[in-house]
């Protein structure tokens, strides 16, 4: 029977929701499945057939050591989505590639010292600042009006962890839509899942990921426009990824714009929708074919 190691965490194991479902469906193809976390020495990533990462949600704080596990794993054997889209994804400054290649992106300024700071700030009146390299909308934080001395404190601490920052104007019709994700498996689109706006309140904590209220949802036509947009310039780019989720926002006139496009430790919300962990596992067992 083929073998599939989940990349996880320490303090992800048992926490993910997707990933009994994953397991039983993988089983369900004759794929026996576990999880291991990926920062465990003790771990014999080689004698899996395949490793696919999901909960590995604690990479960000050291983002060089799990890209360095990555390329030892795809050493010796398949890795799930590959080390080079890790790599890629794994900084948020992939999404100027894709406003550069025409796709619909939540305007962001970009700093990488305090001069730049002050200027990307001076851009938008609400704006929420985050760094470039994060997980689980960690050190994320929404500043509105008359809050700009906050706002720059937050962006100078992300700094001095050695982060780029990016600035976006908080977009008001959040507060009502939320966000839109779509999951794609294999570059086709599996389903989509509701998220409420997480901003609209107080500032996120310090936590391993921030808590979310997630729905069920039917993408619109012009919604899955522009996922497909993302998932044509991925496969432009290399072979289509195990599993892609694009998070989508209304902008000021309701049109989708990507948020984050998410290649490397997403929560796919596999229980929005009965086949989609069949789908997932159809996918890895083909690939192990």
């Amino acid at each position: 029977m083929p073998t599939v190691l989940l990349a996880s965490c320490a303090e992800a194991l048992g926490r993910d929701d997707d990933e009994p479902l994953l397991r039983a469906a993988l089983a369900a193809e004759g794929v026996s499945a576990a999880a291991a976390d990926w920062a465990d020495p003790g771990v014999d990533w080689a004698a899996a057939d395949a490793v696919v990462v999901r909960s590995t949600w604690d990479y960000a704080p050291r983002r060089a050591e799990f890209l360095a596990w990555a390329r030892r794993v795809e050493a010796v054997t398949r890795l799930l989505n590959p080390a080079e889209v890790l790599a890629w994804n794994t900084d948020k400054r992939y999404l100027v590639e894709l406003a550069d290649a025409g796709v619909p992106v939540v305007p962001t300024a970009w700093a990488g010292d305090e001069a730049d700071l002050d200027a990307c700030l001076a851009a938008w009146p609400d704006v929420v600042v985050k760094p470039a390299v994060s997980a689980g909308a960690r050190d994320t934080a929404r500043f509105r009006p008359g809050e700009a001395a906050a706002a720059r404190a937050h962006g100078v601490a992300v700094l001095a962890s050695g982060r780029a920052v990016m600035v976006q104007p908080y977009l008001g019709r959040l507060d009502d839509e939320g966000e839109t994700g779509l999951v794609h498996v294999d570059g086709a689109f599996s389903h989509a899942f509701g998220k409420a706006a997480l901003l609209a309140g107080d500032p996120l904590g310090p936590g391993l990921y921030a808590e979310e209220r997630i729905t069920a949802r039917t993408a619109r036509p012009a919604q899955r426009a522009v996922g497909d947009a993302v998932l044509a310039w991925l496969a432009r780019t290399g072979p289509a990824p195990l599993y892609a989720r694009v998070d989508l926002v209304p902008g000021p006139d309701g049109a989708p714009q990507v948020l984050e496009v998410e290649l490397t430790e997403p929560s796919l919300f596999l229980t929005t929708a009965p086949e989609a962990a069949g789908r997932l596992a159809r996918a890895v067992a083909a690939r192990l074919r």
